[in-house]
């Protein structure tokens, strides 16, 4: 069974970072590509980067270009987002979702519906 799990969220203050994880369970990525999204309160999910894990290039959405970087680790069947210069507004649950093949993108940014399997999120709060 596909399983994702991601790992890595907390509190941190404004300015900060921190690093995401994407773990699978029970199969391998080789063949997927693997989204990162996010869900504030209140706020519908939105779509961050993709990458396709086999290799490739990964794309960003304009809210997290040049702060947010995307990268795997083959051995370890993971995937990672490093987020810097964390602001108030990146307070959100990340997600992490899985896709065959290709990313698919809308408007530039990872296309929800298009991901078929979700990991539960991971909270991410900045706040001083």
């Amino acid at each position: 069974q596909l399983q994702l799990v991601e790992s890595g969220g907390g509190l941190v203050q404004p300015g900060g970072s921190l690093r995401l994880s994407c773990a699978a369970s029970g199969f391998r990525l080789d063949d997927y590509a693997i989204g990162w999204f996010r869900q504030a309160p209140g706020k519908e999910r939105e779509g961050l980067s993709c990458i396709i894990f086999s290799g490739g290039s990964t794309n960003y959405a304009n809210a997290v270009k040049g702060r947010f970087t995307m990268s795997r680790d083959i051995a370890k069947n993971t995937v990672y987002l490093q987020m810097n210069s964390l602001k108030p507004e990146d307070t959100a649950v990340y997600y992490c979702a899985a896709r065959l093949e290709r990313c698919a993108y809308i408007n530039g940014a990872p296309a929800i519906a298009s991901f078929p399997s979700w990991g539960q999120g991971t909270q991410v709060t900045v706040s001083s």
